[in-house]
């Protein structure tokens, strides 16, 4: 039952993020900052903001990390659905009413509760679309994505497994509100939590092989984090723990998932070149621009 139940869990938050990010990137255009053309420069300072920042949350006293947290997701929010919500003050209510009901669902019922972890897990995964689409729409291109997750791999695996950072955040985290991740807890037998890194892998990954490569890109992109990201990280652990006898304290989901995704780069490289933003045509687009046939010709393509 516990195994079924995580793998529901992280399989339908691992899928919706997906969906939620693709669907953004298809109907809304993000405001795109002037930043030119990813590149692997780009990269190692997206590595050297991921390495630091474990280290600014524990470096801040325990009362003011969930603060922090609230005020970089109301921020994120705010920046990624105003082409969405145009109104300020409608767009702040709302973000408001999002950020209280996460706090008022910790306050009533506490850590472990359903309701908390709904609300939570609604606010992550709004970010997560919005923070998305930001660097998708932003310039950032398949093949930067396939070598950061590798990268990602690579520290996830160390800090893990060397130097036990990881599990040294999930434990100042505990106890407070705004925890950086989505997940279903029920009572204490049953429950599965995804990092908010590892869901923002996934919808960059997705929507990148989507902008790329269209339909058949986002089929490899949904197989990939299906198998590679919702199902295997959990399917190793019970393996684990049934081969030597005790479950170990962590398997990162981007060991697994990052390889898998560059491969996955690797294998839709052979399409041809990805696409850019100048050659996607938005679905609002679409349904807005004006259709002209000339009596007897051929539709316009």
């Amino acid at each position: 039952m516990t195994v079924f139940f995580q793998l529901t869990v992280t399989t339908v938050l691992a899928l919706a993020v997906c969906a939620g990010a693709v669907h953004y990137f298809r109907t809304v255009r993000a405001a795109r900052p002037p930043v030119g053309v990813f590149n692997g420069r780009d990269i190692f300072v997206i590595m050297g903001f991921v390495l630091a920042l474990p280290y600014v949350y524990l470096a801040l006293p325990g009362g003011v990390l969930p603060v922090v947290l609230a005020l970089v997701f109301a921020g994120g929010l705010s920046v990624g659905y105003q082409p969405v919500i145009a109104s300020g003050r409608l767009r702040w209510a709302l973000i408001a009413a999002l950020i209280a009901s996460v706090l008022v669902s910790h306050m009533a019922f506490g850590e472990a509760a359903p309701p908390y972890w709904v609300a939570n897990s609604c606010l992550v995964g709004l970010v997560v679309v919005s923070a998305t689409n930001l660097n998708v729409q932003g310039g950032m291109r398949l093949s930067n994505v396939a070598w950061f997750l590798l990268a990602l791999a690579v520290y996830d695996a160390f800090f893990a497994w060397v130097i036990p950072l990881t599990e040294e955040l999930a434990d100042a985290i505990q106890g407070y509100p705004f925890a950086p991740a989505a997940g279903l807890r029920i009572g204490d037998d049953l429950g599965a939590v995804v990092g908010m890194g590892d869901l923002l892998a996934y919808a960059l990954f997705t929507t990148c092989a989507y902008k790329a490569y269209g339909k058949p890109g986002l089929r490899v992109g949904i197989v990939l984090v299906t198998v590679f990201g919702a199902v295997a990280p959990v399917v190793a652990l019970q393996l684990v723990t049934a081969v030597t006898g005790h479950a170990p304290t962590m398997i990162p989901a981007q060991v697994i998932f990052g390889p898998a995704a560059f491969l996955g780069h690797l294998y839709l490289r052979r399409r041809g070149p990805e696409r850019r933003m100048a050659d996607v045509v938005f679905h609002r687009d679409r349904a807005a621009a004006p259709v002209s046939v000339a009596a007897g010709g051929p539709a316009p393509r």
